[in-house]
């Protein structure tokens, strides 16, 4: 199975060639991409170990690459942790688009303020409705706050949330789960409108979420909140990503291998749809947090 992506241009004819230069004025580019994790208690561990943290310096690649990108926008696709839905209304794929949104919304958070987050509603009702159109059931989700998911990697990489944000949530904790496949297919079909957007924006891509986490589940030990019950899985997720073998991660990564590996497992869907943007490259940087059952990674597109 090959997923890489095919270029989304096409031989120019004559009409092409005529219109090229007002066109290559006016589309959007992918600039940068990034997997990250989503820990809630990371902004106020940062605060207390100082510029030696760790977490610190491995979200800090992700910053400084960031900037360096210049972004106009920032698309990040995330699995809410039952804030933003909840059983009453849960649906699998879901796009904010609003003038902004605030978080986090869920219990406070040491170390991170309540943010106000700009948004882009126009580019966000590009996405949702081509979406639609080619076949995805995408619920549109108005006045909106988000969780720790997305606001933690947006406190550690978007400071004073200088750029306008877009959240795409995938269901990624209650089977059945969308298939991985799906996913990246979708990730390809958010690609293929940013390209067509007829506004000159640079655009960075972030997934968001672990690879073996279980939290308040049965294989945690005795005192703790979460643990990661399967550390072969992290690894095995890590080589894929390291070699830029999305097929194979894709192929790996079943319904019952990522809940095998988690009651959390299913968040690596986000970094899978964030994968449809690297064109089977290998990542300029890629940390393992194993204690964390996560990883970091970064490509300048």
């Amino acid at each position: 199975m090959d997923c890489r992506v095919a270029p989304l241009t096409r031989p120019r004819g004559n009409d092409d060639i005529k219109s090229s230069r007002s066109r290559e004025l006016h589309l959007a580019e992918i600039v940068a991409a990034f997997g990250l994790p989503h820990t809630p208690y990371f902004p106020s561990k940062v605060e207390e170990e100082g510029p030696s943290s760790p977490t610190g310096i491995m979200f800090g690649k992700a910053r400084d690459a960031l900037a360096a990108a210049r972004p106009d926008v920032i698309v990040i696709f995330d699995t809410d942790h039952y804030n933003t839905f909840f059983f009453d209304n849960f649906p699998i794929l879901a796009i904010g688009i609003d003038e902004g949104f605030r978080g986090p919304n869920d219990e406070p958070r040491g170390g991170m303020p309540i943010y106000d987050v700009p948004s882009m509603p126009r580019l966000a009702e590009a996405i949702r409705d081509e979406g639609v159109r080619a076949g995805y059931d995408i619920a549109t989700l108005r006045d909106f706050g988000c969780d720790h998911s997305v606001m933690v990697p947006l406190h550690f990489v978007n400071p004073g949330m200088q750029w306008p944000v877009i959240p795409f949530f995938i269901s990624g904790h209650v089977p059945p789960l969308p298939p991985a496949q799906r996913c990246f297919d979708l990730g390809r079909q958010i690609r293929r409108t940013l390209a067509a957007y007829p506004d000159k924006l640079r655009v960075a891509i972030i997934g968001t979420g672990s690879f073996s986490l279980e939290v308040f589940g049965p294989r945690i030990r005795p005192g703790f909140t979460d643990g990661v019950p399967d550390p072969d899985w992290v690894h095995e997720v890590c080589r894929y990503i390291a070699a830029g073998d999305t097929a194979g991660l894709i192929a790996a990564a079943t319904e019952d291998r990522m809940h095998a590996a988690g009651n959390v497992g299913g968040e690596l869907l986000n970094w899978i749809a964030m994968l449809a943007f690297t064109d089977g490259r290998k990542p300029d940087f890629l940390d393992k947090q194993m204690e964390n059952g996560h990883a970091y990674a970064g490509w300048r597109l």
